[in-house]
């Protein structure tokens, strides 16, 4: 499930090509590429809480940030 933490410029680039097709009509792709940014750990931790860990696998959310923070097995817990 590890993803890589992106640089503020990565993450700035991605979400510029996500608002071009987003433009373009392709909503669910800029939505799937969006989800590519890491999510910041105390909000995966929030969402973990409130609507469960399947959410956050099942969406495809980038959580290399709260693997960090929590560690590898932080959805397990």
């Amino acid at each position: 499930m590890s993803q890589p933490i992106m640089t503020v410029p990565e993450q700035v680039e991605t979400v510029r090509q996500a608002n071009k097709l987003r433009e373009a009509g392709q909503k669910k792709e800029a939505d799937a590429l969006e989800r590519t940014i890491p999510l910041p750990a105390y909000l995966a931790k929030v969402l973990k809480e409130k609507v469960g860990a399947d959410f956050l696998i099942q969406g495809g959310w980038n959580l290399a940030e709260a693997e960090e923070k929590f560690g590898q097995n932080w959805l397990d817990n």
